[in-house]
């Protein structure tokens, strides 16, 4: 692991830094808020996974989580969306390739050599964190933004009892059903069929996400709604009777903006749970 940067940040430490990833066969960098808390021992670790087009460092320095995750105690990794570099496939279009791995493990040429994000994040990076810095593996919390909300969703459902909580902003909820989901999926598992298990609606269907506590916030005005399908997941959840809470936020759009002004509201939810 190389250190790029560490900075002084509410009393405690934004750092930056980049690894070999067997899961991705390429260097990873991520981002990881340590509070001034983790001086003394092991803190929970809030998962925060970003959206297509994201790196690592658009909600690092967009969403100011920061703040509130330091009046909390609790540490914030910011990974990255996808592997990157000169031999590793992409698409000239935003939403396939490099800043779209859509939180999934590839089995289609030519994604399936580096397009291995499900692993990246539960195996690969997790073993890093808990082995490099001062986190406790046994309170962990999950959150993301639209792309990252599908990925903090499904693969909550896909790790029974590893994660307290999850919460999304404006999440992917239902992408076998629409062109943010249909289109991956094909390209990187072959066929819609293949992502059914990749989708949260679906997933919540099964019971995959049951006993955990829901938080998803997604804005009235939102330019994106028609693809996100916060309809199914909300009919999926209230199916199951599951602890959930589902907000609309009058007159908000897909941006930072939006995901900024719920911060304080999604870093407390995932604290009540982490230190419970």
């Amino acid at each position: 692991m190389d250190t790029i940067s560490e900075n002084r940040c509410f009393g405690g430490t934004q750092g930056v830094y980049s690894h070999a990833s067997k899961a991705t066969g390429t260097d990873m960098t991520f981002g990881l808020f340590l509070p001034e808390e983790a001086a003394n021992g092991p803190v929970p670790l809030l998962w925060y996974l970003s959206g297509l087009t994201c790196t690592h460092e658009n909600a690092m320095t967009k969403a100011g989580a920061q703040a509130w995750a330091a009046a909390e105690g609790i540490a914030i990794v910011f990974p990255d969306t996808s592997p990157r570099g000169d031999g590793v496939a992409d698409d000239d279009a935003y939403d396939l390739g490099q800043g779209a791995g859509f939180y999934l493990n590839a089995t289609e040429a030519p994604w399936a050599e580096h397009f291995q994000m499900e692993r990246y994040i539960l195996e690969d990076l997790s073993d890093l964190l808990f082995s490099e810095f001062p986190l406790d593996a046994d309170r962990q919390g999950i959150t993301g933004h639209s792309m990252g909300g599908h990925g903090a969703l499904t693969l909550a459902a896909k790790s029974p009892g590893r994660f307290r909580s999850v919460s999304a902003f404006a999440p992917i909820c239902n992408p076998t059903a629409e062109a943010w989901g249909q289109k991956q999926f094909e390209a990187y598992l072959g066929s819609v069929e293949a992502g059914r298990t990749h989708d949260a609606t679906l997933l919540v269907e099964t019971g995959a996400l049951d006993g955990v506590p829901l938080l998803i916030d997604t804005g009235t005005d939102d330019q994106f709604g028609d693809f996100l399908k916060t309809e199914a997941l909300a009919a999926a959840v209230a199916k199951r009777r599951l602890e959930a809470t589902i907000r609309l936020q009058k007159g908000y759009d897909h941006s930072y903006f939006f995901v900024s002004s719920f911060m304080e509201d999604h870093v407390a939810f995932h604290a009540e749970a982490l230190w419970a």
